[in-house]
Formats: structure tokens, sequence, C-alpha cells
């Protein structure tokens, strides 16, 4: 799973995927599909999700794709709460998922931005395991 070109950008909801960069900001198109625009990095701040860890015992923290990956294996026994649950309902739902992630830092409002991006990046298809990324890219170079 790439994530290197896959934004979260402050004050603006969803994820982009960048196009482009230029000096003074990126050119970013809308995770679900739509028109690509400029942002300008005077108004806002990119975030790449591959940049993104969770807190857990480990002292490196969790990538985010590994939580990511994790939440596509599990969904069938355990399956994506909403991200409007309660937060009790958040933490024993990642309690599932990533037992080894830091209770006392990661918080409800953390979990539900990754329950939102995980839905986001599922329904664009992005959520599959890097032997995967590798194998569909010899297939299309064999095309």
């Amino acid at each position: 799973m790439e994530l290197k070109d896959i934004m979260s950008i402050s004050g603006m909801s969803g994820l982009f995927r960048m196009e482009a960069q230029r000096d003074n900001g990126i050119i970013v198109t809308p995770l679900g599909g739509g028109q690509r625009k400029f942002i300008p990095a005077r108004q806002h701040l990119f975030t790449p999700l591959e940049n993104i860890t969770i807190y857990s015992d480990s002292e490196d923290g969790m990538a985010l794709d590994q939580v990511f990956l994790r939440m596509k294996e599990k969904a069938g026994e355990v399956p994506p709460v909403a991200a409007k649950s309660d937060n009790n309902t958040l933490h024993d739902y990642f309690e599932e998922v990533v037992p080894e992630y830091d209770e006392d830092r990661v918080y409800a409002s953390d979990i539900k931005k990754i329950i939102k991006w995980f839905h986001a990046l599922d329904a664009a298809g992005l959520v599959v395991p890097a032997e995967d990324d590798s194998s569909e890219a010899a297939a299309d170079e064999e095309e």
C-alpha cells in the first residue's frame, strides 16, 4: 500500500491525491474523484499519510499503513465501527484491531479520523498489502 501521494490538508475535509508540486503549493485531486485544484502552501498544511504513525508500545510507533492493513484483515470478524460512535466503542474497536496502541496518547478523535480515512482509502481500493501492489505493477508492465 502506497500512501506517499495521499494527503491530508488542514482546513479541508477528506483525503487528496497529490498530482504535482509547485514552489507555492500543490495540485491535488480529491480521493473520491473530482476536479484538480491548486492548494496554496500559505493557507494550508499538507501531511502525507505515509508520515503519520500512531503511538504504540514500541518506541517508533506503528505506521498508519500497517493500521489500515490490520483494519482490512480484521474487517470480517471485527467490522469497523462508525466514526461517530461514542468514545468507549471507538477505543474498544481499536483495542481489537491494534492491541499494542498506547491508550493514553491515542485519543478518540484520532481513532475517528483513522476510521474515516480507512473508509475513504478502502472505497478507492488503496488498502491492499504491499505484495499485491508489486504484483499489480508487474501485471501492468507486461501489458
